[in-house]
């Protein structure tokens, strides 16, 4: 791995262990409110400042990179298994099969993805799990198309022939060889989906449709620190460095992977 995939990879590490961690690492209840303290500036009793009710920033990022990273693996969790069951279906069957569910991709790519989750979002309750549901439903497309365009070069290997001909039904053609061995491009996607899901997860809270508060995200405490950006420019940035500093961990990631993978 080169020094920039071993970066990436430090720095995701590092997020998942504050986010598994988090009830350690917080020194205080991320929903304690302290009227005493109301955005009271980066000090050593409040290393990142204290919000407009007086809450402890740095406990809310901290239980913040749960919720983040929570959206971001669950929604791509759910891309992923609707993704390989379709490309798999495509690329295995064929025919009418593929011509269905390749049109019906076609049709989900025309609609903006960011728009269309606005859309939808507007009609149910925001909520975190509606919204890992709806982001995962929504950001399936590329990765179906991965794993048929491997799906039609792996069914016209010798092994799978020889699966045909010991009797082998398709669904264990397709779920014990086939899909195991088209893995390989789908884990690229996979991790920049995770980065992508953060942030359109991110971008939700900010815009307050997303996570609510007083539940902690690193969208909505920026979309808090907006109203008081001049007083509390703490509330903004970190945050903000957290969100990038994240994507670009996952980013430099999945491209390490894929210059593996190609080198391989």
């Amino acid at each position: 791995m080169n020094k920039l995939t071993v970066f990436g990879l430090c720095i995701v590490g590092f997020f998942m262990v504050i986010a598994i961690f988090a009830p350690i690492i917080a020194p205080y209840n991320p929903g304690q409110i302290d009227i005493k303290n109301i955005l009271t500036a980066p000090s050593y009793s409040h290393i990142f400042g204290t919000d407009s009710l007086g809450r402890d920033l740095f406990s809310r990022m901290v239980y913040g990179t749960r919720i983040s990273l929570m959206v971001g693996f669950i929604a791509v969790g759910i891309a992923s298994l609707i993704g390989i069951a379709l490309g798999a279906m495509a690329g295995y069957y064929g025919k009418w099969v593929d011509v269905i569910i390749m049109r019906f991709i076609d049709i989900m790519l025309c609609f903006p993805t960011f728009f269309l989750i606005l859309a939808v979002i507007a009609l149910l309750e925001p909520s975190i799990i509606n919204i890992m549901i709806i982001i995962g439903a929504t950001s399936w497309m590329g990765m179906a198309r991965l794993m048929r365009a491997e799906i039609l070069s792996l069914k016209e290997r010798d092994f799978i022939y020889a699966e045909r001909a010991i009797g082998a039904s398709d669904l264990r053609i397709i779920a014990r060889h086939l899909i195991p061995n088209a893995m390989a491009p789908v884990l690229v996607s996979v991790t920049l989906g995770i980065a992508g899901a953060i942030l359109v997860e991110s971008s939700l809270s900010f815009l307050g449709i997303g996570v609510q508060p007083p539940t902690p995200s690193w969208g909505n405490i920026l979309s808090e620190g907006k109203a008081v950006m001049g007083a509390g420019w703490w509330m903004m940035v970190f945050p903000g460095l957290a969100i990038f500093i994240t994507v670009l961990g996952y980013n430099l990631l999945g491209e390490g992977i894929r210059e593996k993978l190609l080198k391989s």
